[in-house]
């Protein structure tokens, strides 16, 4: 005090506060039809998106999916029982790019913010090493808290299996504050389909590290993202929309050819023009779908009405289609799932028992007995089934990591709070790295995370009738660190939480270095 006047010298009385961190941002990596922000490549870089505008925006729109019509083919990749009419099949020949209508799944189902990373257009073959790749660049990113790979499905068997192991060790390992979220490979078969059991070859394939950091879903989902109204005759390969107007031709102009010949000339005219009219229209029509050079959108709509308005061969043509594109792995799904029930009720809340949007069916009915097998197998890999139930709809009906033999991260809601509240205390412990390591810090830290966890447990995150039953928090000489520690620097803090029964405690142990004395 130099002079006579009024000083003001204030503290802070409280401690600094803490905030959750986001729990429910996926990051989804795939191919797309571009990966540009306003001229800058966006290409096997993480790219943070809010919404399917932005999506749309940034990573364009999805891949037009080309199929093939084949006579007398058994209908091995068709999924409509009611398809092929007169012994033809329908294949899709071009790469399956799935990204985008596992993004309209994901945003159907309640997701958010998520993270994209473009790992090629959909002239891009399917490569391994562009996965891999695209893992490792979330490397540098801290904030996403699930990886989504819904095109691994697509690849060969060992490369996808090789993949999905490579983003546990990612998550488990390297990383430690996110999950994955995995297809079970061809999860749209049956368990006894005569090409082997999926949930065996699965289990066998994925290893055995890092399954706590992972959950599974069976089987895969026959969707509603597409509609009849989004596809057209330009669906069809050109080589096959021969194939396709013969059909029609039978289907239609056959028939007036038949009716035209049993009709007096002289006596009924008009019927003779109507039914002429009716032939030059469908000629027409026909001549239209071999060649489309020159067709607008609209055009291309009327035409595509006008003929299934006409044949019930188009429209159970277009039927097929739909569903062969609407056939997608769950992953995507599950993440905006996670995304609805972490903002409503808390990442603590087990995501089951929990209906789907837009979906129609699983691709195979699940009882009860096939669930057990799922879920409580001798290898200890539990598979969460997705089953539908009369007048409840399409549920997510289990909730547990892959590592089903664990006592400690069986279930995945464990799991994912635990990784919130370590990274949450994390980060909020960084404010005082430059603080000396004297009792005055050890107290202002103790302050900070037992509110922030008397708030999780009055929210119902952790188990316990008080907080004392919920949670301790420790930090001090004598109690985590010992004079050397202190000498040398480090402040260890020792969090136990309660999140499966109360009184039963799960260690997060933290060290920092601090300000050296």
């Amino acid at each position: 005090m130099k002079a006579p006047q009024l000083y003001l010298d204030g503290h802070s009385g409280f401690s600094n506060s803490m905030s959750p961190v986001p729990t429910a941002v996926p990051v989804f990596i795939g191919h797309t039809e571009k990966a540009d922000n306003d001229g800058k490549s966006l290409l096997k870089k993480p790219f943070k998106i809010a919404s399917m505008a932005e999506y749309l925006h940034y990573f364009g729109k999805g891949q037009m999916p080309v199929f093939s019509i084949t006579k007398d083919v058994p209908p091995v990749q068709c999924t409509n029982k009611d398809f092929p009419v007169g012994q033809y099949s329908v294949a899709w020949l071009n790469n399956k790019y799935n990204l985008y209508f596992s993004m309209l799944l994901f945003y159907k189902n309640g997701g958010g913010a998520c993270y994209i990373v473009s790992i090629g257009n959909y002239t891009t073959d399917y490569d391994i090493a562009n996965f891999i790749g695209g893992i490792d660049s979330l490397t540098q990113e801290k904030e996403p808290t699930i990886v989504i790979l819904p095109e691994l499905v697509n690849l060969k068997f060992e490369e996808c299996l090789s993949v999905q192991r490579h983003a546990l060790m990612h998550c488990g390992k390297i990383m430690q504050n996110r999950i994955v979220l995995l297809d079970v490979y061809d999860g749209y078969k049956n368990r006894q389909d005569p090409t082997g059991d999926v949930i065996f070859a699965f289990r066998e394939a994925i290893g055995c590290s890092y399954l706590d950091y992972a959950a599974a879903y069976y089987p895969w989902l026959n969707t509603e993202i597409i509609d009849e109204n989004s596809l057209s005759f330009l669906n069809i390969d050109a080589s096959s929309r021969n194939v396709l107007t013969e059909i029609l031709t039978k289907e239609l102009v056959i028939p007036i050819d038949a009716q035209l010949v049993g009709i007096d000339v002289d006596k009924d005219k008009e019927a003779i023009d109507r039914l002429t009219e009716q032939k030059t229209l469908y000629t027409a029509l026909f001549s239209s779908i071999k060649d489309d050079y020159g067709l607008n959108d609209i055009q291309v709509g009327n035409i595509n009405h006008l003929i299934s308005q006409m044949s019930p061969f188009f429209r159970s043509l277009l039927n097929e289609l739909k569903k062969q594109i609407n056939l997608l792995p769950p992953s995507a799904a599950l993440a905006g799932l996670y995304n609805k029930i972490d903002n409503s009720r808390g990442v603590w809340k087990a995501p089951d028992n929990v209906c789907l949007n837009s979906i129609v069916s699983p691709t195979v009915k699940i009882s009860d007995d096939n669930q057990e097998d799922l879920m409580a197998s001798l290898d200890g890999k539990s598979i969460n089934a997705i089953r539908s139930f009369i007048g409840a709809g399409v549920l997510v009906w289990s909730a547990r990591t892959l590592d089903g033999n664990s006592i400690d991260w069986r279930y995945i809601n464990v799991r994912r709070t635990m990784i919130m509240l370590e990274q949450s205390i994390k980060i909020a412990t960084k404010a005082y790295s430059c603080e000396p390591n004297v009792a005055n810090t050890w107290i202002m830290v103790k302050n900070m995370i037992g509110p922030f966890l008397t708030g999780i447990w009055m929210q119902g995150g952790l188990a316990g009738a008080s907080p004392d039953e919920a949670f301790s928090v420790y930090v001090g000489l004598g109690e985590t660190m010992t004079p050397e520690d202190i000498l040398e620097g480090f402040m260890r803090v020792t969090v136990l939480v309660a999140i499966i029964r109360p009184a039963e405690f799960m260690e997060i142990t933290f060290q920092q270095e601090m300000q050296k004395s």
